[in-house]
């Protein structure tokens, strides 16, 4: 309860912003970006120390480390920028903290250097993600930013984090961590590959089509499993396991499927749930308040779910700094706010 009541003294505060704030300009990614050195990203404002029960961090090997994988583009950059902001905030070992950020290749010495600019000292390493690697994969989906070869980077992590990194925690760019992210790296996942937030009341059958479900040969994947939806956007990974067992060939195997058979419509999430759905060890869903993004309905603003609160996660089409900028913010945007280290007067 205590700790509710702080998350709603942050919620008014956020608000106070935007009714405060002068005119917010929009984000132009791209276009600005590639114009770095221009400064369109304040430098963080605090310096993000170890406290004294901390144990010591060194390089990527470093057992104590908390790795944390995120994708960075010029267009969802903001985001982020601003979860990355967030995971430090709130971390009590900051320093023990490791970033693995994935880009594709001629992006890297740009976005390399613009982070190291706007956290001086932070931990982390550039990994290059050739979008040929899956380009020849990918099918059409209902949304044509699913299609994005940088989405799919999430299946590859095995192979591109150095091999002793044995266990990863992979983060969407539209959200931010408002609790310690040690929380969610402690996570037991026993036997399992992955660990995600589960919603066993979804309609599972909505992420495949009906010509999927009416031929055995598909559908028979799921028998003997009790498979519940979950989001990719936040996912514990056993990075050892996965290797031993060769999962990215196994979600290859069914993104190859597709190219043929079209059994669904949803981009990289279906060949998640064909290979884990049923196997996955399950989290707290306060590490998941996902869909505040609208649930892919344009101008719809989303409630929290009833219950305690680590994460919020924008995923759907709306983003809260697309909103806030065309001041036509949900409530909720108010909580992505602080994080927000854009420099508006750009």
């Amino acid at each position: 309860m205590l700790w509710i009541t702080r998350f709603s003294g942050v919620f008014s505060a956020a608000m106070a912003v935007i009714v405060l704030s002068p005119s917010l300009q929009s984000f132009p990614p791209a276009a600005a970006i590639r114009s770095y050195p221009s400064p369109i990203f304040r430098k963080a404002p605090v310096v993000f120390n170890n406290g004294d029960e901390c144990l010591s961090s060194g390089g990527v090997c470093n057992p104590s480390l908390v790795h944390v994988a995120i994708t960075l583009d010029v267009e969802y950059l903001r985001g982020s920028i601003a979860a990355v902001n967030s995971i430090l905030q709130h971390s009590i070992c900051p320093e023990s903290v490791f970033f693995h950020f994935i880009v594709v290749s001629e992006e890297t010495n740009l976005l390399e250097s613009l982070v190291r600019s706007i956290f001086p000292g932070l931990k982390f390493n550039i990994y290059d993600f050739a979008p040929e690697t899956v380009r020849g994969l990918i099918s059409s989906s209902v949304r044509q930013a699913l299609e994005q070869p940088l989405n799919y980077a999430r299946n590859y992590l095995a192979d591109l984090l150095e091999p002793c990194v044995s266990r990863v925690i992979y983060l969407d760019s539209d959200l931010v961590v408002v609790d310690d992210i040690a929380k969610l790296w402690n996570t037991s996942l026993g036997s399992r590959i992955i660990g995600a937030p589960e919603y066993c009341h979804a309609n599972f059958t909505k992420y495949f089509t009906g010509g999927f479900w009416s031929e055995e040969r598909f559908s028979g994947t799921f028998r003997g499993r009790k498979p519940c939806y979950f989001n990719t956007g936040v996912m514990v990974i056993d990075l050892k396991k996965w290797r031993r067992g060769g999962y990215t060939k196994r979600i290859e195997k069914w993104m190859e499927i597709q190219r043929t058979e079209r059994i669904y419509d949803l981009g990289s999430l279906p060949p998640f749930l064909l290979v884990f759905a049923g196997h996955v060890a399950p989290i707290s869903h306060r590490w998941n308040q996902h869909g505040l993004g609208g649930d892919n309905v344009r101008g719809s603003c989303r409630d929290l779910h009833p219950g305690p609160v680590s994460l919020l996660h924008w995923s759907g089409s709306g983003k809260p700094w697309i909103r806030l900028d065309s001041k036509r913010p949900c409530p909720l945007d108010a909580l992505w706010t602080p994080y927000d280290l854009y420099r508006h007067s750009h």
